[in-house]
């Protein structure tokens, strides 16, 4: 539900979660303090932080809750990031979230931003969700380039795992 495992993009391919080939690919997100400066609490035990947020993950995709999917670049086979596609409960209502987290070697080059949009048009098509939102933190203002290339707006602020955000809304859909 909501995994776009083996969608591809111009220049990404998307495939599923796995700890066993990508853990050691992915923990640099962790060790790297760029990649957490604007969430609390800051990642103290990166191998720890990159375990459990695999778990997470499969939690997800176990419960029906979306999950993220490896992006891979097509030309050099490198992980990029993740994206996905994640329920989330925001103020008491349950929305789709658009997510995207990646590696600071992938910043900057529009991966984000095409592997959003990849993500709101499956929502749209394939979900038929009327709309998605993103959590963004207030300070994070790469993220909110993004999501407004992506024709998204900040919705509402709030509180989202105490830290202060804005919820980023697409235009709603006739779906």
């Amino acid at each position: 539900m909501y995994l776009l495992s083996g969608q591809e993009t111009e220049r990404i391919r998307f495939m599923g979660c796995d700890a066993k080939t990508q853990y050691h690919d992915w923990l640099p997100f962790f060790q790297d303090p760029a990649t957490s400066r604007y969430w609390e609490p800051p990642i103290s035990h990166p191998e720890k932080s990159c375990s459990e947020w695999f778990k997470k993950q499969a939690w997800r995709v176990s419960h029906k809750q979306g999950g993220m999917n490896a992006l891979y670049e097509k030309t050099t086979d490198r992980l990029l990031g993740y994206a996905g596609l994640l329920v989330q409960e925001i103020d008491g209502n349950t929305e789709l979230e658009v997510a995207y987290s990646l590696l600071p070697s992938s910043w900057g080059q529009g991966f984000a931003t095409e592997a959003a949009q990849a993500c709101m048009q499956w929502a749209k098509q394939q979900a038929q969700v009327p709309y998605v939102v993103s959590i963004i933190s207030l300070t994070n203002l790469p993220s909110q380039k993004v999501a407004e290339r992506n024709g998204m707006r900040a919705w509402k602020k709030t509180i989202y795992k105490n830290n202060p955000v804005y919820i980023y809304k697409s235009q709603p859909t006739n779906a």
